[in-house]
């Protein structure tokens, strides 16, 4: 299905991203990745629109056109104590402005049957104290899913994931820290990858502006002192 297709990646080099770039390399598609870490394609800064126009050339160089996009690069996270006016815009540069614009650059070259998936996160719509940066920039990127499928319906179906608790190292947790969650487990970067080959493929071919939350359940939880074990003490559940 994969077969020679053209996936571009950001923030590819390491967890989730690298999760999905391998996937998308084991099922024989050709990949793209742009990261601020050292990888085998492309190193440089997603909130630099040189970068982004130089990059965006190489992969048109390389290939001609792109199947896919996947816009996965993660957004600083400092909260509204510590975060400053320039790391607030910096984070909505990853976050939002890049995966904006890579999208524009690339509207004209995107293959029949073209799929864009942007990594969200939860917290788009539920939050934890000083996350101001990260949060937002992932509420704009859920907002942005939306607008961008319908400008092009048509010709590139586009979708968010969610991702709640993921532990990029594939730990095993035990205890509070997977039973708190109705899935019974924390997260691995493979739980969103499969996911993201999924919606790029032909069997996704009827969706299209969705953003699908993958948290174990977390976020349809009720949680309320004193319900089924959860208490609040000195202003923190327990």
């Amino acid at each position: 299905m994969f077969e020679n297709k053209v996936a571009v990646v950001t923030g590819g080099a390491k967890g989730i991203g690298k999760a999905i770039a391998g996937e998308f390399r084991k099922a024989g598609a050709n990949v793209c990745v742009i990261d601020l870490m050292p990888n085998v394609y492309y190193q440089g800064d997603l909130a630099d629109q040189k970068v982004l126009e130089d990059f965006a050339r190489k992969v048109l160089d390389d290939y001609g056109h792109v199947d896919y996009l996947i816009n996965n690069a993660l957004p600083l996270m400092k909260g509204i104590d510590a975060c400053s006016y320039e790391e607030f815009n910096y984070a909505l540069r990853v976050g939002v402005t890049a995966p904006f614009y890579l999208a524009k650059l690339f509207a004209p070259h995107f293959a029949p049957g073209a799929a864009i998936v942007n990594i969200s996160s939860s917290r788009d719509r539920m939050s934890q104290p000083q996350t101001e940066s990260y949060t937002a920039a992932k509420g704009g990127i859920s907002a942005l899913t939306h607008a961008l499928a319908v400008s092009l319906a048509g010709r590139v179906r586009v979708n968010a994931i969610a991702p709640g608790w993921i532990d990029t190292d594939y730990t095993v947790y035990e205890g509070p820290d997977a039973l708190q969650q109705p899935a019974g487990r924390v997260g691995n970067p493979m739980d969103i990858a499969n996911m993201v080959l999924y919606l790029c493929s032909d069997k996704a071919g009827f969706i299209t502006g969705e953003n699908i939350c993958i948290d174990g359940g977390m976020t349809r939880q009720m949680i309320y002192h004193n319900d089924f074990g959860w208490t609040l003490q000195g202003g923190n559940p327990t």
